[in-house]
């Protein structure tokens, strides 16, 4: 029987990013937070020696091996001695390239499917593995909810964040590579100190006071994603200016997104932000949330 698994797009309510290291990755200590943007990843058996097929219902997603989810079936196959004969469709709800992890959670998506169809038992611990050998946020992908990221963004620390935050997501039409906005970063801050999330901010978690916590979302590689698009200083701008409590670049962008006081006033920023006509798409979720298989 086919296993489908609903699986949450990723934020980061801070990303604190420091020096570069000698294996070329940064030094960055981050909360990952889940909300309710989501891809369905279902997979299915194959005939013996068909091999891994990928189906999305978004063109701009690769269906070859250069999709994660592909290298994920791959990984867990042989970590779990079984042939990757399975098909794979990946039911787009998670903007493409657009900061919030959406090639990541579909391949965690992909480990959690296959560890059921499968029936290999691996613990979550054991699919985290896997998972970091895949990306540095995949591990998070799997678990979903509030989370400290540190070391590459790979290791997971649990957050005590109480209650449900709600945020407006405002999407570009264009999107930007990683690897540039970090380099931009190195150029425009040579001297990093060492990363480190404020505790005002932990506090705000904690006590789900959504005004400290707009106070306090702040993101290292906004300013270089900005000299790499300057439109999304407009985006930030025309948000706070339509009552949002706070607001950042998500991850490497170009994704940007708004705290809300509530539901409701998280569609009034929602239809301003709509009008201002300074993002390509706006859209409403709350978290934290985890993946679940349906």
């Amino acid at each position: 029987m086919p296993v489908t698994v609903r699986m949450p797009a990723k934020i980061n309510i801070a990303l604190q990013v420091g020096p570069a290291r000698e294996d070329g990755f940064h030094e960055l200590q981050t909360i990952y937070h889940a909300v309710s943007l989501y891809d369905a990843v279902t997979v299915a058996d194959a005939p013996v020696g068909a091999g891994i097929t990928i189906t999305c219902t978004n063109e701009d997603v690769p269906l070859d091996n250069r999709n994660l989810a592909w290298k994920a079936a791959e990984l867990i196959a042989e970590a779990g001695d079984v042939q990757p004969d399975v098909r794979i469709n990946i039911d787009k709800g998670i903007p493409v390239a657009g900061g919030m992890a959406g090639g990541s959670t579909d391949a965690a998506g992909t480990l959690i499917a296959l560890n059921d169809l499968w029936q290999l038992e691996f613990s979550k611990d054991r699919l985290q593995e896997l998972a970091a050998q895949l990306g540095s946020d995949v591990p998070f992908c799997i678990a979903g909810g509030t989370q400290l990221g540190h070391g590459r963004g790979e290791l997971l620390s649990p957050v005590l964040a109480k209650g449900t935050f709600h945020w407006v997501i405002a999407t570009a039409q264009a999107g930007l590579s990683t690897p540039s906005v970090y380099e931009k970063l190195d150029e425009l801050r040579p001297d990093a100190e060492e990363p480190r999330i404020p505790e005002d901010l932990m506090t705000a978690l904690r006590t789900n006071d959504a005004r400290a916590l707009g106070l306090q979302l702040h993101n290292d590689l906004e300013a270089p994603a900005i000299v790499l698009k300057p439109s999304l200083k407009r985006t930030l701008e025309a948000g706070i200016e339509a009552g949002a409590l706070g607001a950042l670049v998500s991850g490497s962008g170009p994704t940007v997104v708004f705290l809300a006081r509530d539901a409701e006033h998280a569609v009034d920023v929602q239809i301003a932000l709509t009008g201002s006509g300074f993002a390509h798409e706006v859209m409403t979720a709350h978290g934290p949330v985890r993946p679940a298989v349906v």
